[in-house]
């Protein structure tokens, strides 16, 4: 299952606490330029290296598969910044 929405909560430096919802299909679509530029450059790469084009799909896609329910955070001083994945 692909993740549907991301929740970023983070603590600003003066202490107050911001969360976002970012939901991943809108984010992909205006992003897709890109991403259709970082995958020609993924084949590139496959393609240098000798890696199998689908070997390597398939290892995203495994990683992608993965991420619902995955949750990580990051604190630096005073500043705390936590992504829930749903």
């Amino acid at each position: 299952m692909i993740p549907q929405l991301v929740t970023v909560r983070y603590r600003r430096s003066d202490g107050r606490r911001r969360r976002l919802f970012v939901p991943v299909l809108p984010v992909l679509l205006v992003l897709s330029p890109l991403l259709l530029l970082a995958v020609s450059a993924g084949l590139v790469a496959c393609v240098v290296f000798r890696i199998s084009p689908l070997g390597a799909l398939r290892g995203g896609l495994r990683v992608m598969w993965a991420l619902p329910g995955t949750r990580f955070e990051l604190a630096d001083g005073r500043t705390v910044f936590s992504v829930n994945v749903i």
